[in-house]
């Protein structure tokens, strides 16, 4: 029986990231731990929100926030195995300053056999200062659902 790797969100972010809506949107690699991935969102003036603002539309960083959980999900599984999102609620805090890139880092708290749990936030810059935060439940679709994973 052979070996599967450790999941690598460094290795995977520009594979997963390359192409399709995440692609479009340029999102980058940034950072990561045991159970949590950080990504980029570079500024582009054609993902502004209102006419006469410099600052990034809702919608971009909501993707930025679900490709970040997803990475966290497999990070803190240690693989990657399919997913989908069940519910991912953002709670914007404020919007995010003129020209910034957003960073947005999410951290897999709980899995069970069939669900994961993640919780997150947005900043430009400043974690202790968020653009917002998220909360979010992804369904597990692959893997053997009678195996229950240490903590489910």
């Amino acid at each position: 029986m052979s070996q599967q790797a450790a999941f690598d969100p460094k290795t995977a972010t520009p594979f997963l990231t390359s192409r399709g809506h995440p692609g479009w949107l340029g999102m980058r690699y940034s950072d990561h731990g045991d159970d949590w991935v950080e990504l980029e969102l570079p500024w582009r003036e054609d993902l502004l929100g209102e006419e006469g603002q410099h600052v990034l539309a809702s919608g971009p960083i909501l993707s930025l926030m679900d490709m970040a959980s997803g990475l966290a999900i497999w990070k803190a599984m240690d693989r990657f195995e399919a997913i989908a999102t069940l519910d991912l609620r953002v709670d914007y805090v404020r919007p995010a300053r003129d020209g910034a890139a957003v960073f947005g880092r999410s951290q897999c708290y709980r899995i069970t056999r069939s669900a994961a749990f993640v919780r997150g936030l947005a900043h430009d810059s400043d974690a202790d200062d968020p653009v917002a935060h998220i909360q979010a439940v992804f369904m597990k679709i692959g893997g053997d659902p009678k195996r229950e994973l240490p903590g489910g």
